[in-house]
């Protein structure tokens, strides 16, 4: 079977090489809302967003040690990873003070087996004052990332799906991060409502050109009690077959410079609240999938951007 760490710059790997062990994120919720729902900029949130789509298992508001101690244990039978990195995942979580993100992330850097922070956002939630924050930490000598939620480089699909921002605001807050050191995750759908491949090999050209360090890339599923739920039942959306998201997204890590990173190359839905596709609820299957594709090729990460790596990369 093909491995998929063996054609992929993954994050696993990239922890690996750099701290000498297993580094495993752990997705918090601590609590944040976003500007998209609490109608600073609009109502409701983006046409496919229940963010229990994203992050299984919270909005249940235990404190942040709680949430810690649980997947400690889950990890450790998973994985065997003994270092983390604290991974603020429900919604916008910047939108706060910049004293308020600061008790919050120091306490999560507080425990001895973290190691940094991954903080996802908006392109539009990220002040200087933040960004200097995790600049902060950053020189301190923790693991950072800041990773955005762009989903697509065109303006007219942003607008669709009711992000309430568009690339500009991304290529500014990438910009100012980098310039600080601090390394961008960005996040990209495919099969985004009125998209094609094109548009995505298109978004993925405008976010290697003003320059990233990551990359998360999702299927768009369809989820309850979203606008997007609504559209698919009245036949307004189709999501895309497994095989045609296992080619795109293959063809997307050939098109990537093997130096980013490859947070994620699919994602799920909890089965509870996935509507179609199917597929999205088999992580492995797709995980395999795109592994299988890459290897039917004889390709791997970058092969089309001009730079990869000689000789893939193993766990001992």
């Amino acid at each position: 079977m093909a491995v998929l760490s063996e054609r992929v710059h993954t994050f696993g790997h990239a922890m690996l090489a750099r701290h000498g062990e297993r580094v495993h994120k752990v997705a918090l919720d601590a609590g944040f809302t976003c500007p998209n729902r609490d109608g600073s900029k609009g109502i409701g949130g983006c046409t496919f967003c229940n963010n229990k789509s994203f992050s299984p298992g919270t909005r249940e508001q235990a404190p942040l040690d709680a949430q810690f101690d649980r997947a400690r244990g889950r990890i450790a039978r998973g994985t065997g990873a003994r270092r983390f990195i604290a991974y603020f995942q429900a919604y916008t979580n910047t939108y706060a003070h910049v004293d308020t993100l600061r008790a919050l992330y120091d306490a999560a850097l507080s425990a001895p087996d973290v190691v940094g922070l991954s903080i996802g956002t908006r392109p539009d939630c990220v002040p200087p004052p933040v960004l200097d924050l995790l600049a902060e930490y950053r020189d301190r000598g923790h693991e950072v990332w800041l990773e955005l939620g762009l989903q697509s480089a065109f303006d007219a699909t942003l607008e669709r799906v009711n992000r309430g921002h568009g690339f500009a605001e991304y290529e500014q807050a990438t910009r100012a991060a980098r310039a600080r050191g601090i390394p961008v995750c960005c996040h990209l759908i495919v099969g985004l409502p009125g998209e094609d491949e094109v548009h995505s090999h298109a978004s993925l050209d405008r976010v290697l050109e003003v320059g990233v360090d990551g990359l998360k890339l999702h299927p768009l599923h369809v989820v309850k009690h979203t606008r997007l739920a609504i559209e698919w039942k009245r036949g307004d959306y189709a999501p895309l077959a497994e095989a045609d998201y296992v080619r795109i997204a293959a063809d997307l890590i050939e098109r990537t410079p093997w130096e980013v990173v490859f947070h994620r190359v699919t994602g799920t839905a909890a089965p509870d609240i996935l509507l179609a596709p199917a597929w999205c609820a088999k992580k492995w299957d797709v995980l395999n999938g795109i592994a299988g594709e890459l290897a039917r090729r004889g390709s791997r990460q970058g092969v089309r951007a001009g730079r990869t790596r000689e000789e893939p990369c193993r766990l001992n």
